[in-house]
């Protein structure tokens, strides 16, 4: 991809009310612009982000067996009517009417909309368990939208739900999803942890939530040396004490920040008793279906990603989730065509060894090229200039360090992968 064909939006400045370091560089290196109050849309930098992280959530789900579909973000009210959350879920969510004088929501969440899908089909214990998953976008009304798109109105999230025939199915089956989170959290290249948590309006008997840990996190965590432990609420509970001194003490635990970006629960039969979601068992009984939900904020650990990866320059992407690789700069190539060509034979260079790269040919000056890619957070960057391409070499030099170095034609992909 060259910059010529690839439009980037970095800035200088950044909005006043931009107040976390993820929302000030979010703007600033281009990847979103406000809508309006909570909702944002997402340049190209920041999509290519978005795309990477829900494929990694997409491979580990399929490895366990986990089938993608998509539900509509526009939920009848008769559906939360049945489950009774119509009333009780608060002003987060956003009811209409529309021209038929019919009540609506925004989806906010998914849990009466799957159960309906799979009431409809499913009848027998024979067709259990199933396992189905969505990305997609959802909204809530927040009553004060902050710190970016850490606690927007608008955002994408990757809900799973499982169904099943009894209490050990879904005990199982939780096992395998906490599994599958911590694969994800692992290929994300983030620093995270798992607690025990709090249903909430969700409802269900288990909890657990993973956060990225960061010191500008919202949430009070309680862990040990391995990044085991609770949430402070939990803690609270547990060990009957409201005091944060007094917790550190009984627990033995260190006192940490932590991002949610993750949340599993065993919703058991909650959703299905009330939807009259129902099967009949081995033994001709007709019971209802015990149920498992499993979320994870996709474009929030974006933003918990960045909260835990920068510097005084800018972001400082894992591999796995950085936009591109590799940024190209070309120093002077419109004015000289054999820095130009050069660069170009190491653009096709890269692109033929599979490595996603960048390839910067604006007419801008090394100093600004330099600062945009190391703002963006890209994690290798390639200089070009009369001396590298009369050597035929490239410059190297890694986002993580200040140094460069030379490195030969032959092997700069090595160095790369």
């Amino acid at each position: 991809m060259k910059v010529s064909k690839f439009p980037i939006f970095t800035l200088k400045d950044v909005p006043s009310e931009a107040e976390v370091i993820s929302h000030k560089l979010m703007i600033k290196s281009g990847m979103i612009r406000k809508l309006s109050s909570g909702q944002y849309s997402w340049l190209p930098i920041g999509f290519r982000v978005i795309k990477k992280v829900e494929d990694i959530i997409r491979d580990e789900l399929k490895k366990i067996g986990c089938s993608e579909i998509s539900m509509p973000y526009v939920q009848p009210a008769e559906l939360w009517q049945e489950s009774e959350r119509w009333d009780q879920y608060g002003p987060e969510l956003l009811r209409f009417s529309d021209r038929h004088k019919r009540d609506f929501c925004l989806g906010p969440t998914f849990e009466e909309v799957i159960t309906d899908l799979v009431r409809k089909d499913v009848s027998s214990y024979k067709q259990l368990p199933i396992n189905l998953f969505q990305i997609s976008t959802k909204f809530r009304d927040e009553i004060r939208p902050r710190f970016g798109v850490m606690r927007a109105r608008e955002f994408i999230m990757k809900d799973a739900y499982s169904f099943h025939e009894s209490q050990l199915c879904l005990d199982q089956t939780y096992e395998v999803y906490k599994e599958a989170y911590k694969n994800i959290f692992k290929n994300l290249m983030l620093e995270f942890t798992i607690v025990d948590a709090d249903s909430g309006n969700i409802g269900g008997n288990e909890s657990n939530e993973f956060h990225v840990i960061a010191d500008t996190g919202e949430d009070d965590l309680l862990l040990d040396d391995n990044l085991d432990g609770m949430n402070i609420e939990i803690a609270k509970i547990k060990y009957g004490e409201d005091n944060l001194s007094s917790l550190i003490k009984k627990t033995g635990m260190k006192h940490r920040k932590g991002i949610e970006v993750g949340h599993i629960f065993k919703l058991g039969q909650k959703y299905s008793e009330k939807m009259n979601a129902k099967i009949t068992t081995k033994d001709s009984k007709s019971i209802n279906m015990f149920m498992g939900c499993y979320g994870i904020g996709v474009t929030r650990i974006v933003a918990a990603a960045i909260e835990q990866l920068h510097d005084q320059e800018g972001i400082k992407w894992p591999k796995s989730i950085a936009p591109f690789n590799t940024a190209i700069i070309e120093i002077d190539g419109n004015k000289n065509p054999q820095v130009r060509s050069h660069s170009q034979t190491i653009y096709e260079l890269l692109n033929k060894n599979g490595i996603e790269n960048i390839y910067d040919d604006r007419e801008a000056n090394l100093g600004k090229k330099i600062k945009d890619w190391e703002l963006i957070g890209i994690p290798n960057i390639l200089i070009i200039g009369k001396m590298e391409s009369e050597k035929n070499i490239v410059s190297y030099k890694p986002r993580s360090s200040k140094d460069k170095s030379e490195i030969s034609i032959d092997d700069i992909c090595q160095k790369l992968m």
